[in-house]
C-alpha cells in the first residue's frame, strides 16, 4: 500500500532499516536510491509472504518499484527502471519444475554378493 508521507518503508510491518543482513535491505533500497525525491514523500507498506527469503526481497522490490511508478505515473521514471533492471517492474515468473509421476524409483536395488567359497 502506497500512500502520501515522508518516505517510510515497511516490509511485514518491519521498518526497512532493520532489515537484516544489510545485503538484503540493499537489494530493496536500489527501487528507493533510483526513485530520489519520489520516494521519499510517500510511505509504502509491503505485506509478502512465502518464497523464501530472497524470493521475499525480490518481491518487494518489484511491488515498491511498481507502487512507484503507478502512484507517481511519471514515465521517466519508469523507463529509468526498465534501463537499470528489467525486474524491477516485471517479476520473474519462473518455477521449479514439478516431479513426475513414477520417477522416484532409483531402479532395483544391488544386492552383496555371494563369495565362492
Amino acid at each position: 500500500m502506497i500512500r502520501k508521507g515522508s518516505g517510510k518503508i515497511r516490509i511485514n510491518k518491519k521498518p526497512l532499516e532493520l532489515i537484516e543482513p544489510r545485503y538484503r535491505r540493499m537489494r530493496i533500497q536500489e527501487a528507493l536510491t533510483i526513485a530520489g525525491d519520489i520516494a521519499k514523500s510517500a510511505d509504502i507498506d509491503v505485506s509478502v509472504t512465502g518464497g523464501g527469503i530472497w524470493g521475499q526481497v525480490d518481491a518487494s522490490r518489484t511491488a515498491i518499484a511498481n507502487a512507484l511508478v503507478g502512484w507517481s505515473k511519471d514515465k521517466k521514471l519508469k523507463s529509468m527502471y526498465l534501463s537499470y533492471d528489467r525486474s524491477l517492474l516485471i517479476a520473474d515468473a519462473r518455477r521449479t519444475e514439478p516431479h513426475k509421476p513414477s520417477r522416484s524409483t532409483a531402479g532395483p536395488r544391488r544386492t552383496k554378493q555371494q563369495s565362492k567359497r
